[in-house]
């Protein structure tokens, strides 16, 4: 009967096996993307509705939605959701947390529209939604809710644009006085506010 050849009496095998070990550990890496820049930790989020507005990207989308009071849309919560929806009528304006889902690359220094042409502001800097985490937020006028569906103004959001969260709006914690991001403010081309 022949005898099996066993890996621990040839020394070459060991090498291979080894080496072979190495690589399979390398690519395990590589296919789930665990590099010096990612921990590898996935973040799955799962939309509770989406953005009905007029707005695509063929007509474009104001800059920041509060700016442009007069853009009217709705926003359509899912039927699991619509529970949470309790008492939110109660708030004039809400923080909507959304998917940028059209953005298209990033880049670390931008320069938004009508900003100091003679400055680099880190992409972290602005609030362009061409990110990383491409996750836009805005403050949105509540108009009314009616069978799940929020009617909302002051948008900058394009039609179909997937909803991640919404939060009230709280002025004693979401706005703080700043001399120094009032003038990023003027920096950034954002119009000084009404007193």
């Amino acid at each position: 009967m022949a005898k099996l050849m066993s890996v621990k009496n040839v020394p070459a095998a060991k090498s291979v096996f080894i080496n072979a070990g190495i690589i399979l550990f390398f690519n395990f890496l590589i296919i789930f993307g665990m590099n010096a820049q990612d921990s590898g930790q996935m973040i799955k989020y799962y939309p509770i509705g989406v953005f009905h507005t007029p707005l695509t990207p063929q007509t474009g989308a104001p800059r920041q939605g509060i700016l442009a009071p007069e853009i009217k849309g709705e926003i359509e919560i899912y039927p699991e959701y619509r529970a949470a929806l309790n008492s939110l009528e109660l708030f004039e304006y809400i923080i909507v947390l959304y998917h940028c889902d059209r953005a298209k690359g990033w880049e670390n220094i931008v320069n938004p529209p009508g900003s100091n042409p003679d400055m680099d502001f880190g992409l972290f800097a602005t609030r362009t939604y061409r990110r990383p985490n491409p996750i836009g937020i805005a403050v949105i006028k509540l108009e009314k809710i009616d069978n799940g569906i929020l009617y909302v103004s002051g948008i900058d959001a394009y039609e179909g644009t997937p909803v991640l969260d919404i939060k009230p709006y709280l002025p004693k914690v979401d706005s703080v006085k700043s001399s120094r991001n009032r003038q990023m403010e003027r920096e950034l081309g954002l119009p000084d506010s009404k007193k």
